[in-house]
């Protein structure tokens, strides 16, 4: 694993230490952060926050991850629509999109979109071809996906001004009150637990609305419809979880209730501008055999 060494220079003194990480190491902000949370990134020999601003002087050392060349695998997903710029796909539940720390290229969503569209390469950053917004390993459902060199710029500056409209499905413990709502809440990782997020006053603005589909007050069940008007990690089921409606089976968030066998979330629709075009894509994708089956055991619902 290869070691960079570098002081702050004065133009960046004052800068969050992700900020600087990345570019005194060319590496991108995101992973600066996980690099400083991992205790890869030191600020003169010891860890620091990525959000530590750092003084002209401090010495930085980074343990930058050799990079991987990502390889074709036959990763199974469905194609719900695609052109010559871009495809929307449906990822199954237990899928990882693109590889991470502690995780190789193998097995993973964009291993499976490479074996699909060879000539993807090259779009995008090495290791996440065409890839411009992600899922939870757990979550099954919708993603875009740039094929073309032209595509990829424009559509990832849609997925971060959120103008794309995300809707997803999520059986909750509990019946909200309002049959509508908006769930607003600021999020940021949780530092002391690895991996999780939190509500946190001084986190990134969240927001979330929802509306009750269906539910049985008898097992005190309700089936959400959630739009996101932002995509903050775990936003939903951070969200759901502050509000008294943890998401069934959200063993990170809730509990481990055995009601589904996996967090019961679905991204099932995604609709958006065509960056190219100019055309509306809507595309829908149906809840998945698994969380069906689920509801399905709870019979017939009361209404939403």
């Amino acid at each position: 694993m290869p070691r960079q060494t570098a002081e702050v220079p004065a133009s960046l003194a004052g800068e969050r230490a992700d900020k600087v990480v990345a570019a005194l190491a060319g590496i991108s902000r995101t992973l600066a952060r996980r690099l400083l949370e991992e205790g890869r990134a030191t600020v003169d020999g010891r860890s620091a926050s990525p959000r530590e601003p750092l003084q002209a002087g401090a010495r930085l050392e980074v343990d930058l991850p050799l990079p991987e060349v990502l390889q074709p695998d036959a990763v199974p997903f469905q194609v719900r629509y695609e052109d010559e710029h871009l495809a929307v796909i449906d990822k199954p539940a237990g899928v990882v999109v693109h590889p991470g720390a502690g995780r190789g290229g193998a097995g993973t969503l964009a291993a499976g979109i490479l074996q699909r569209w060879p000539g993807i390469r090259g779009v995008g950053e090495e290791g996440r071809w065409g890839i411009v917004h992600r899922l939870d390993q757990d979550t099954s459902g919708l993603l875009v996906v740039a094929l073309s060199r032209e595509a990829f710029p424009p559509l990832r500056q849609m997925l971060g001004r959120h103008e794309a409209e995300r809707t997803y499905l999520a059986l909750v413990h509990g019946i909200p009150a309002a049959a509508t709502g908006t769930i607003e809440a600021a999020l940021g990782r949780d530092p002391r637990r690895r991996g999780r997020v939190r509500v946190h006053a001084g986190g990134r603005s969240a927001r979330t609305h929802y509306r009750v589909r269906e539910s049985w007050p008898g097992a005190s069940l309700a089936l959400l419809e959630m739009r996101l008007e932002t995509g903050r990690t775990h936003q939903i089921r951070v969200h759901l979880s502050a509000i008294g409606h943890p998401i069934v089976a959200d063993r990170r968030y809730g509990r481990d209730d055995g009601l589904a066998p996996r967090t019961f979330l679905h991204a099932c629709r995604l609709r958006f501008t065509h960056p190219i075009t100019g055309a509306d894509v809507d595309v829908e994708s149906p809840l998945p055999a698994d969380l069906a089956e689920a509801r399905a055991r709870l019979g017939e619902p009361a209404g939403g």
